[in-house]
């Protein structure tokens, strides 16, 4: 079952519009969002970047919190006490005609479940592999948009190399990765692009710096070179599917000589105790 337009259905029974504008233009937002034993996790910042990213692109967010609350609930009846992965996206809305120009629609809102498998400890510490790559996406990266060709073109970008993910720089200085956000750790230190127009501000990249924190870990929150990369102590990426998973390799070199380090292992500890709580 799928939530599409205020109706539970079955998912090969769901269609839409060939006139919406999600469909001929990517013309919509989307957030992912994790489930932890049935719990929805950290909802209310999920909520509020699906807020920013509305705003930034002038749509109406279609329904109130308690009203995004009772739909999620609703859809997790389905997989009661397990882990999943919620897809909740929101268009503007199908037009009469396709032109570039918008009018006041109804927005289309879609969302599914799907399972969610973080992940082992164990299978993280075997490392893994990036490459690096220019970073030629529109200058709106914090917005969460549905037209994700770039992103798609880095993917299998990185399928064809075999490697876990393409971390991307704007002149030598890196900003994210495809499909996550990026640290490193340098003397103690943990360094990431600070918040802008250029990344999405993951709620996970949050939570990584949160873990950090405690960990003792100082945090820096400014631009990394693509040469400080290379001469990192560790390299992680984040996101909701990912977690925080170490990068041992990264255009065939070695980081930290293609071992985990110890900063990892105690951010990855604590994050899955916050998680868990």
């Amino acid at each position: 079952m799928v939530f599409l337009n205020g109706e539970f259905i079955p998912k090969n029974q769901a269609s839409i519009s060939v006139m919406d504008r999600g469909f001929l233009f990517g013309d919509g937002v989307y957030e992912v969002i994790p489930v932890y034993a049935g719990k929805v996790f950290r909802l209310n910042e999920h909520l509020a970047r699906l807020q920013n990213s509305l705003d930034s692109i002038q749509i109406s967010n279609p329904y109130s919190t308690e009203k995004w609350q009772s739909i999620l609930t609703q859809l997790l009846e389905q997989a009661p006490e397990s882990d999943q992965s919620i897809y909740l996206q929101i268009t503007r809305g199908a037009d009469t005609a396709r032109k570039h120009r918008f009018s006041e629609l109804t927005p289309t809102v879609f969302i599914e479940l799907n399972p969610l498998v973080p992940k082992t400890k164990s299978e993280l510490e075997t490392g893994y592999h990036a490459i690096i790559q220019p970073d030629f996406r529109w200058e709106r990266c914090d917005i969460k948009a549905t037209s994700l060709l770039a992103n798609i073109m880095y993917a299998q970008q990185a399928k064809q190399h075999q490697v876990e993910e393409v971390i991307l720089h704007r002149d030598q200085s890196i900003t994210e990765g495809a499909t996550s956000n990026v640290f490193v750790i340098r003397n103690n230190t943990l360094f990431t692009h600070p918040t802008g127009k250029h990344i999405l501000s993951g709620i996970t990249r949050d939570l990584v710096i949160e873990s950090a924190c405690h960990c003792a870990l100082n945090i820096q929150e400014s631009i990394i070179t693509i040469d400080e990369v290379f001469n990192a102590d560790e390299v992680w990426i984040s996101s909701s599917t990912r977690e925080v998973m170490p990068i041992t390799m990264i255009d065939s070199k070695q980081i930290n000589n293609g071992k985990i380090g110890r900063h990892w292992s105690n951010v990855y500890d604590h994050y899955q105790a916050l998680k868990n709580a």
